[in-house]
């Protein structure tokens, strides 16, 4: 079966350019700025007074991120023409990009915790990064798979690529697909501190001297082209590929040669079956850094050569939305191609374009652009590049869209709570060991029982230099890479340098976060630590990583909550049965600090001593946990000799609008997930030799397992309950769950992973194990 072509059908777009895609795309092509005086919050000790600021009131009783991408979701379902009454909304995806999330709610609750001592338990839960795919999921009843990708600045390309994954493999009929970020105090002091910011408005590619922050969303509605044509929808442009590759250069400036960049951008023209020649339009990634502006021009002339298309910067009009700049620039360039105009670069100060770019200056250019590149490029040095085409447009070859390889499991590693390496969890679960007997007391609540990793001992094998710039959630993750190659034997650089890493987390970054803002709170800019700022991005740890260990292939971030494993074990094996990476190294942790473990002890379900019981109304234990997990193509692992530990066979992610911080009792939303894994698979319930649990001994969540797997004909098949022994580690159970299976040895089997997210998202993953 062939991939479908993906139609964009619908647009909404909210900049400090305008309120809609109207307006916004009337300044644009005017060369109107959209930035301003911020009034948000106090910039007095800040580099600069402007932003790219949205001017039109937010709803008072939402975190400004979720009224913002409310209102682009809204414009893009009016202008698609899509009734969800009418269609299967088991069937419609969210799939959303962000940095910042809910910032500025979490922004206050901790200024509530360090001034005044009081921690605001149920707000602090509500304003996490993976509760901004939970609000759009439950604001417009979208029920099918959700995911929430977090690659700083190139987050909402890379949600793109991730949305396309989820359309040619057919998994589901329509996704509402983009980004959004607010304007928030911790960015703009962490992008301060760094001397990155242009004291007037920005000037990229021209001046060169800061970038300027802006805030707003931008959605898109992604359907099969036979879908929209058939239900007489106007199809506005073609989502034809994405690239993606890391630099493994440096934590926060891009690679100076280019090459990173210029990879993205030539993986994403060959996705789409076009070349360089094709291409009649580039939105630039365009900053107005000076690290970017020079770096980005050489990687549009290592690929273009002397044959440039012309180009432009809409960030000097719209500030940068970081990461939601990949999905307005991807509204923009559908529009640049729908209306005929390529917008500008404006404020170019009457400098001289120093790079030999053909940079579209001051207002739009008249033009029939047929295929357009977009960039967006992102700390951890993460490069993220996506081609939109007119409608029906043949490529220059064919398309690398389809399934063509095997994918199988040739290492595996993890650590949770008292476990500091594989040996000692698999040696814990041999004789029953809870790997989270720590105590440790929690203001109005009492002792609670916890799971601690040793983060310095399992470090130690890391090189001291680079564990120095690394927060807890890196080391964990570098750990966990360490004793996978370990275990199984280290790759040769040229096998390194081909390897992608796909990183997850539940929660992301916790400890840098608060350390940073901590800093701000108490000292303002004086207290705004640059090295800080810099880990306080979710990918920061996979840039730690590919830094690390050389990787310069394919890369993504996901932040999801409790199915960010399955997720990013899902998304992996996509590419590289597709053929877009040979290898990807998929990397999970999550770190809890007292903070976090106080969240959780505040609410429902935690238990109150170190004996959980699934299915026993016990509660769950918070423990601190990393898993690694090597995925490769047959051919692949057996051109280097590796050992297979097991065979990927299929995927299932659903959903269900519960609302923030829920999950239905009912579980038929979870059934959903775990049937569509099976029939990926092509096996029956009776197959299943194991299903490993997500029971963790919270009531709520064993229940509604129970009843799924119950709805989904698996109530019968022999389970394993890791968190019994490891705790609830939320990002990497599912992760840790297949390291508890294959870990011990070479098990045969057919093993089936079951994961759930608080907000009512749930992904099931089935793997031969043995072949």
């Amino acid at each position: 079966m062939t991939t479908p072509t993906i139609a964009l059908t619908g647009l909404g777009l909210i900049t400090g350019a305008g309120d809609d895609v109207e307006k916004g795309w009337s300044s644009i092509t005017a060369g109107t700025s959209g930035i301003r005086t911020n009034t948000l919050f106090d910039t007095s000790e800040l580099l600069t007074e402007w932003a790219g600021m949205v001017t039109a009131e937010q709803p008072a009783d939402v975190d400004r991120c979720y009224g913002l991408a409310a209102t682009a979701i809204r414009e893009a379902l009016r202008g698609s023409g899509l009734d969800l009454d009418t269609v299967d909304r088991d069937r419609v995806a969210v799939v959303v990009g962000s940095s910042l999330g809910a910032m500025p709610t979490l922004e206050g609750v901790h200024a509530g915790l360090v001034h005044e001592g009081k921690l605001d338990a149920g707000q602090a839960a509500a304003s996490q990064l993976p509760c901004v795919g939970d609000y759009i999921a439950a604001e417009f009843d979208l029920r099918g798979p959700r995911v929430v990708l977090s690659n700083a600045c190139a987050a909402s390309a890379v949600a793109l690529g991730y949305a396309a994954e989820l359309l040619w493999k057919g998994d589901v009929d329509y996704v509402v697909c983009g980004g959004v970020d607010p304007l928030a105090s911790l960015s703009a002091f962490g992008f301060s501190a760094l001397g990155a910011l242009d004291p007037e408005p920005c000037s990229p590619m021209s001046a060169s001297t800061g970038l300027t922050l802006g805030e707003g969303a931008g959605f898109m509605v992604l359907e099969p082209a036979d879908r929209a044509a058939a239900r007489g929808a106007r199809v506005l442009a073609e989502l034809g590929g994405y690239g993606l590759s890391c630099d493994g250069y440096h934590q926060t400036a891009p690679d100076p040669s280019g090459k990173g960049a210029c990879a993205a951008m030539a993986q994403a023209l060959d996705t789409a079956g076009l070349g360089p020649d094709d291409v009649d339009y580039l939105n630039l990634h365009g900053t107005g850094t000076p690290a970017n502006d020079a770096s980005e021009p050489k990687a549009v002339k290592l690929l273009f050569g002397s044959s440039l298309p012309p180009a432009s910067s809409t960030k000097s009009i719209i500030g940068h939305t970081l990461g939601a700049a990949g999905a307005v620039e991807a509204v923009v360039s559908t529009l640049a191609i729908d209306r005929g105009t390529l917008p500008p670069t404006i404020n170019t100060r009457g400098v001289e374009q120093p790079f030999g770019l053909d940079v579209v200056p001051d207002a739009g250019r008249p033009a029939a652009p047929e295929v357009v590149l977009s960039n967006s490029f992102a700390f951890g040095g993460n490069n993220a590049s996506v081609v939109l085409n007119r409608p029906d447009r043949p490529g220059s070859g064919p398309r690398r869209t389809e399934s063509v390889h095997d994918v199988v499991v040739t290492g595996v590693a993890g650590l949770a709570g008292a476990a500091g390496n594989t040996a000692d969890l698999v040696a814990a679960l041999s004789v029953e060991q809870p790997c989270f007997t720590g105590m440790e007391h929690v203001e109005g609540v009492g002792d609670v029982p916890v799971g601690r990793i040793d983060v310095k001992a399992a470090s130690r094998g890391i090189n001291p230099s680079r564990a120095r710039r690394m927060d807890p959630l890196s080391l964990l993750a570098a750990a966990a890479v360490a004793d996978l190659y370990g275990r199984h034997g280290k790759p040769s650089r040229a096998e390194a340098e081909g390897t992608g890493i796909v990183f997850a987390t539940g929660y992301g970054p916790v400890t840098s976060v608060l350390q940073f803002h901590k800093g701000v709170l108490q000292q303002g800019i004086n207290g705004a630590n640059p090295a800080l700022f810099a880990n306080t991005v979710v990918n920061a740890a996979a840039g730690h990583v590919a830094m690390l260990h050389r990787y310069r292939g394919y890369t993504a971030t996901i932040a999801n909550g409790g199915t960010s494993s399955v997720l990013a074990l899902q998304l992996a094996a996509r590419v590289i049965a597709r053929g877009a990476c040979d290898r990807i190294m998929v990397v999970i942790a999550d770190e809890f600090p007292e903070q976090a473990l106080a969240t959780q002890a505040g609410l429902p379900g935690y238990a109150r001593t170190a004996r959980v019981v699934p299915g026993g109304r016990t509660g769950m234990v918070l423990s601190e946990g990393a898993a690694a997990i090597l995925l490769e193509s047959r051919e692949s692992a057996a051109a280097r000799g590796a050992n297979v530990l097991a065979r990927v066979r299929g995927y299932g992610a659903s959903g269900e609008s519960v609302g923030i911080g829920r999950i239905g009792r009912d579980g038929e939303a979870w059934a959903r997930a775990l049937r569509a894994a099976m029939a990926e698979a092509r096996v029956t319930p009776d197959e299943i030799g194991t299903v490993v649990s997500a029971a963790s001994g919270y009531s709520l969540v064993d229940v509604a397992q129970t009843r799924a797997l119950r709805l989904a004909g698996l109530a019968d098949r022999p389970a394993v309950t890791p968190k019994s022994l490891l705790g609830e580690t939320y990002g990497s159970a599912g992760a840790l769950g297949l390291v508890a299976a294959l870990g011990g040895g070479a098990p045969s089997g057919t093993l089936l992973l079951s994961s759930f997210a608080y907000g009512g998202s749930y992904a099931a993953a089935v793997f031969d194990a043995g072949q």
